[in-house]
């Protein structure tokens, strides 16, 4: 065999060998959904909840005793000073009866402290007595005075208590619930009626907590009467829970309504959905949004190249995702899945077109 015969074949094989190495390995495009970002107007979502009293008071008797009367059912209609229930006030009339009888004779032995000293007085200007004397009848005196006083408030204080046997409203309202029965014996403070004030109507609803953002304090809010759709009142959120709770994963928000009619009673249940101005925003799902420091972006499709390209976003929440500020422009697809793991320039294949 000839020298240049073997050389040859020796050089095509390392040539193709290393062809092979230097070629690179294609990735596939990556399959996403997508959304057109389009102007619309505002969807909004309406909420159930109930009509609630603003302020509501438990009132209860300030003294022990077995109750013997009640008045009211839960749903009377009270006035203020008008009486709820009664207890049995026979211990506390007798301890008004003991008191007066004990200022009595507290007043008896004043009377004859006050004589004993003026004829004490009289005696000594006749040399018939000690000054001695006199000092002491004026300290008897002194000393069955204080004990009238005492006895005065004393007796005041028992009468006082008698009428506290005596449950009364404090204001005008409606009996929302009852807490004792006639015949059970209640502690000095327990509550029994429970009165909520009309002056004042809140409609409470429960809003999951990724969309509560849309509820801020002093949004305003059609309520509707779910009973009659035809009766509508504006209300303006004044509270909303602090954290979401544990098993529903919602916040309770209070809804101020404003000069609600007769026909909102207290537990109707009520549609509370959020104002909107009527003006066309762009909107996209949360899952189209990423965040990073230096804020929100979304992953923009180049319909030419079919790749991504991430564009920074300013956005505000929505009770159904989040309307688009500046950033983006109308006709531009959007990612809305998976932005976490995509990156610039990334070949993409649009998979499904999802409508706005």
């Amino acid at each position: 065999m000839k020298p240049g015969q073997v050389i040859v074949p020796f050089m095509i094989a390392l040539a193709l060998g290393g062809c092979s190495q230097e070629a690179p390995e294609d990735v596939p495009p990556r399959p996403v959904l997508s959304i057109l970002a389009q102007p619309k107007q505002a969807r909004a979502i309406g909420f159930t909840g109930t009509v609630e009293a603003r302020y509501s008071a438990d009132l209860g008797f300030q003294v022990l005793g077995r109750i013997v009367s009640r008045d009211v059912e839960v749903g009377d209609i009270v006035r203020k000073g008008q009486e709820l229930a009664r207890l049995d006030d026979t211990e506390l009339d007798l301890a008004v009866s003991k008191a007066k009888a004990d200022l009595e004779s507290a007043a008896a032995k004043l009377d004859f402290a006050r004589l004993n000293e003026e004829r004490q007085r009289k005696l000594l200007q006749t040399n018939a007595s000690t000054r001695e004397r006199l000092e002491e009848a004026i300290e008897a005196s002194e000393a069955a005075k204080a004990g009238v006083l005492q006895l005065q408030a004393l007796l005041r204080k028992a009468e006082e208590q008698s009428g506290y046997a005596t449950l009364r409203a404090e204001t005008d309202g409606v009996v929302s619930a009852l807490a004792a029965e006639s015949g059970q014996v209640v502690a000095a403070g327990q509550p029994v009626v429970t009165i909520a004030r009309l002056e004042a109507r809140d409609a409470v609803v429960d809003i999951p907590d990724g969309q509560v953002e849309g509820a801020a304090k002093g949004a305003t809010f059609a309520v509707v009467l779910q009973a009659n759709p035809d009766l509508r009142v504006s209300g303006t959120v004044r509270e909303i829970a602090p954290q979401a709770d544990a098993t529903t994963r919602t916040r309770r928000v209070k809804i101020a309504l404003q000069d609600p009619p007769d026909a909102f009673r207290l537990g109707s249940m009520v549609t509370a959905t959020p104002a909107t101005d009527g003006k066309e925003t762009l909107w996209l799902p949360r899952s189209a949004i990423g965040q990073e420091a230096e804020g929100s972006f979304v992953w923009v499709v180049d319909a030419t190249k079919k790749t991504v390209h991430r564009k920074t976003v300013t956005v505000r929440p929505a009770l159904d995702g989040v309307e688009v500020l500046d950033g983006i422009r109308a006709g531009e697809r959007v990612v809305t899945a998976g932005v976490t793991a995509l990156q610039e320039n990334q070949a993409v294949r649009i998979i499904e077109e999802t409508s706005p």
